[in-house]
């Protein structure tokens, strides 16, 4: 049976910074881990919310109930086979994007900023300047709900934007293979340099956050919409919308849960009043009030 942590503070597992504590915390160190994990839950009937790298998740400062899984650096393998990349479920997306570069692998450029994990990027089908994770993914291998291990086509994973069948089915992702075309190792590398140099120009990096808070709205961008509502700067608490990209709610620094909240909905309902435009988050929120 993998090792059990009591009442950790959810804010050291999230890029956001907030949230209240864990009731369990569980490290996976291997597949068999996590198929204790869920088993364990299942036999005490007890919740359990799956993390990465916390990138895309918003915890209350309530805290979760239950379980936390996490999937992180002990269970994040990466190998390179051919035009292929195979990573367990705990590899951050850039440490597939270095591995791809300096194997002159072209194709993954895209996602070598983001901040999320291959688990979590299959589960929402992460993506950034143009790409995403549907046009590289080969296949995933996902402990379904009822213990059984299943390989999962990416036709099958049905991705569409920011989003995956594993939302619906609570499938937990085990390892993802990607594949990927030989290219020039000094062009990859300056692509990866160009996109590295546009987030330090228009992202909040120096701050907390989840990323783009908000999903695209059809025909709309979500920051422009919030900059032209005259909420930029905008802050709540420790709460504020990013003076850089209004797109991102940051944490300045003693921000709760709640503050980032109360900003949220303000801000929907501005953006609801001034142009009819329903702002849905893209992150995603979890745990008790």
């Amino acid at each position: 049976m993998p090792d059990f942590v009591q009442n950790i503070e959810m804010k050291t597992l999230t890029t956001m910074k907030v949230g209240g504590k864990a009731d369990l915390v569980c490290f996976a160190k291997s597949a068999g881990d996590i198929a204790e994990c869920v088993a364990f839950c299942k036999e005490k009937n007890l919740p359990l919310l799956v993390v990465g790298r916390g990138s895309n998740l918003l915890v209350k400062d309530g805290g979760v109930e239950g379980v936390v899984l996490v999937l992180g650096k002990d269970f994040g393998r990466i190998e390179v086979e051919g035009e292929c990349i195979t990573a367990q479920a705990g590899a951050t997306l850039t440490a597939v994007a270095l591995k791809a570069q300096e194997n002159a692998l072209t194709g993954f450029e895209f996602a070598a900023g983001i901040p999320g994990s291959v688990g979590g990027g299959v589960f929402m089908n992460a993506g950034a300047y143009g790409g995403e994770l549907k046009n590289v993914l080969v296949s995933a291998t996902i402990l379904e709900k009822d213990g059984i291990v299943r390989e999962y086509t990416v036709e099958e994973l049905k991705l569409s934007y920011r989003h995956s069948v594993l939302m619906e089915n609570g499938g937990i992702v085990l390892f993802a293979v990607f594949r990927l075309q030989k290219g020039e190792k000094e062009a990859i590398s300056a692509a990866m340099a160009e996109l590295a140099q546009k987030r330090r120009e228009k992202q909040p990096l120096q701050y907390p956050s989840c990323g783009s808070f908000f999903k695209r709205p059809e025909g709309h961008f979500a920051g422009k919409l919030i900059e032209d509502a005259g909420l930029k700067g905008a802050s709540v608490g420790g709460a504020q919308i990013s003076t850089l990209h209004a797109g991102f709610l940051i944490n300045t620094g003693n921000a709760t849960a709640g503050d980032i909240l109360t900003l949220m909905k303000q801000v929907q309902d501005k953006v609801q009043a001034d142009f009819g435009v329903c702002l849905e988050p893209e992150v995603r929120i979890v745990g008790r009030d």
